[in-house]
């Protein structure tokens, strides 16, 4: 169970650098998701808790979503029937995952997190492989559409108990499970996103563990990358993307093994 927030002290040198963090991050979620992967290693380095840690990146990455959902406006047009499909799977996963992480020791969750980053980074990389293998399937199969509400719901646990490379996942499941481009579905995991990470956070934020300091520091810069990085995903390359998104989380794993 986690308790009190521990104290923090945030110098200006160590503001700026969670403003430049939260900015790199903000600019992950708008392209591809994986902002987490830069903002929670980011506090560890700073000395909080890994809970603490993933409960303040999970306040503060939340504008980030604002910026993408303004980014990909366009995208969004007449998506918003498979929006409402998929709320009830993403606000009950989101729930039951962040209830999980509150009830969670520190031993227990700090042993974990590596699997995590690391699951979600394979995912991520083997995405086309698994396309490749529903090629057959129509969007409308029951297959796929079983496979999105399964996946999108085991993607809101795990997002709201820990939130690093949810964004990655969600991009493996639903560039597995439909036919749209990689632009309309970034705009439909972006929108999904801000309401599960809005839904952790004011569950986050009544548990009385965020380091506000921190958390807003974080999301001065996400709010601004949140945008940049939705804009910079329209000319991108998307092997690119996928190579700069494997190599962080996979870096991040390495590091949190290391710890």
């Amino acid at each position: 169970m986690v308790h009190s927030a521990p104290a923090l002290v945030l110098t200006g040198p160590k503001g700026l650098v969670l403003v430049l963090v939260g900015m790199a991050a903000g600019v992950f979620n708008g392209i591809a998701g994986g902002g987490t992967l830069l903002t929670f290693p980011a506090l560890l380095a700073l000395g909080v808790p890994a809970l603490n840690a993933n409960i303040t990146s999970a306040v503060g990455i939340v504008p980030s979503y604002l910026g993408g959902v303004a980014g990909f406006r366009s995208e969004l047009a007449g998506q918003w029937p498979k929006v409402r499909s998929l709320l009830p799977a993403t606000l009950c996963g989101g729930t039951a995952g962040a209830i999980l992480l509150l009830t969670t020791s520190p031993e227990s969750f700090r042993s974990i997190v590596p699997w995590l980053v690391g699951f979600a980074t394979v995912l991520f990389a083997v995405q086309p492989v698994l396309v490749r293998a529903l090629s057959s399937l129509h969007e409308t199969h029951p297959t796929r559409r079983m496979l999105l509400q399964v996946g999108t719901a085991a993607i809101a646990v795990y997002g709201g108990y820990f939130g690093a490379g949810m964004g990655v996942m969600m991009l493996a499941v639903f560039g597995i499970t439909m036919t749209e481009s990689l632009l309309r579905i970034n705009g439909l995991r972006t929108v999904l996103s801000i309401v599960l990470s809005a839904l952790v956070a004011l569950i986050f934020i009544t548990s009385g563990n965020v380091l506000w300091a921190a958390a807003g520091c974080l999301a001065v810069g996400t709010l601004f990358g949140g945008w940049a990085g939705a804009s910079v995903a329209r000319w991108l390359p998307p092997p690119a993307l996928r190579a700069v998104v494997v190599v962080v989380g996979t870096a991040t794993t390495i590091s949190l093994v290391i710890r």
